[in-house]
């Protein structure tokens, strides 16, 4: 038998007469009223000791591009010449994002 899947449905579809959405009687649970920064809070990271790591300061040397560098248009990663996808007179693609 053929179905017309874009002819409007006659029949209910919960089978017993559903009730409607306004009628039911939905009360929020314990989860939906917790904040979620109690939550995260509460989580115990095993191994790590995050107040060591804020007096911390982190230092790292930055080096300018180089010659033969160039930046991907892409992604706008700094790469080197070899991994140039596109022409020299075309915008510069790493092979990644091409």
């Amino acid at each position: 038998m053929a179905t017309d899947y874009d002819a409007p449905r006659t029949t209910d579809i919960l089978g017993g007469g559903g009730a409607a959405l306004d009628e039911l009687d939905i009360k929020p649970t314990a989860a939906a009223d917790t904040d979620e920064g109690e939550i995260l809070e509460t989580l115990d990271l095993p191994g790590a000791d995050l107040s060591a790591l804020s007096a911390e300061e982190l230092s790292v040397q930055v080096l300018p591009k180089q010659s033969d560098e160039f930046t991907c248009m892409g992604c706008f990663l700094v790469q080197h010449h070899s991994r140039r996808a596109t022409g020299a007179g075309e915008q510069a693609y790493c092979r990644d994002c091409v």
